[in-house]
């Protein structure tokens, strides 16, 4: 009997990825740190706030946002996604309101990076039905709660991805270490997030740097953006499959890998894949 399932590019089970907030002046070593170990990160920006007075203090601490043309060079080969226009929480205003703090904030980011912003984070976390109802009319196909679960779940819902924990979690190293060793049936999402400002404020870089040095350049996981998984799943599941799994059609514009029988094959973008 055949059996076909989903699997990532190159035959893997495990994707690793990683969203940061705010857009703010401690980024630079985060990303510098991403960089170094070949890591894919979303970073959720807030367009109305990308400047000097968007500046804010925690614990007496100087927290201090990028101006337009830094942030324009520094995230080259991540992802740049929404938060936002000016950071509001989005369950405690006008729904007019909501509308201009998640659509201008998408065109500005789309003027300033020059391709479509489709992902976004929730300020504060906060959403409800209203706010799902705006993000699917102005094009916004998945955004991130706050709601870690310590899991390596695919995201049921995109509109309300859940993520794996956020880095000041005490288990990281554990839950990371659970990652790496699973040897998964199914797939496997570890989705980490946070804002970069708190390594400063807590004295903690090494927490990160640790975490970097020992996720990375594992071959059997896939590192992504958020939108790069998001895109991959949804191109998945238009595959198109023979009545009798003889052959599968791949009508994306990505390769596709499907494990036939226990075995890795690719469906390139536009292929007639025979299996036989």
């Amino acid at each position: 009997m055949i059996k076909i399932n989903k699997i990532f590019p190159k035959g893997r089970r495990k994707v690793f990825t990683l969203s940061y907030d705010d857009g703010i002046t401690q980024d630079r070593r985060l990303v510098e740190l991403f960089n170094k170990y070949n890591l894919k990160a979303t970073f959720n920006l807030n367009s109305g706030l990308q400047n000097e007075a968007g500046s804010f203090i925690l614990n007496d601490l100087l927290i201090k946002r990028m101006n337009k043309d830094e942030i324009r060079n520094l995230y080259k080969g991540h992802e740049i996604a929404i938060h936002g226009l000016t950071h509001l929480s989005l369950t405690d205003i006008p729904k007019e309101l909501v509308f201009e703090e998640i659509l201008q904030d998408k065109k500005n980011h789309e003027a300033l990076f020059n391709y479509p912003v489709r992902g976004m984070a929730y300020p504060y976390g906060t959403y409800n039905k209203e706010v799902l109802e705006v993000m699917k009319c102005v094009g916004v196909e998945y955004s991130r709660t706050v709601n870690n679960h310590e899991n390596f779940w695919l995201p049921s819902k995109p509109l309300e991805w859940d993520p794996t924990c956020h880095h000041s979690n005490p288990n990281l190293m554990k839950i990371a270490k659970r990652f790496i060793d699973g040897d998964f049936f199914g797939l496997g999402l570890f989705y980490l997030w946070g804002h970069s400002y708190e390594f400063d404020l807590d004295n903690n870089w090494k927490v990160i740097e640790e975490l970097c040095e020992y996720i990375s350049g594992k071959d059997d996981i896939w590192y992504a953006t958020n939108i790069e998984i998001i895109d991959y799943l949804e191109a998945w599941d238009r595959l198109k499959f023979s009545s009798n799994f003889t052959f599968a059609y791949n009508p994306s514009a990505i390769s596709l890998w499907v494990e036939l029988n226990e075995m890795p094959i690719e469906i390139k973008p536009g292929e007639i894949k025979n299996f036989e």
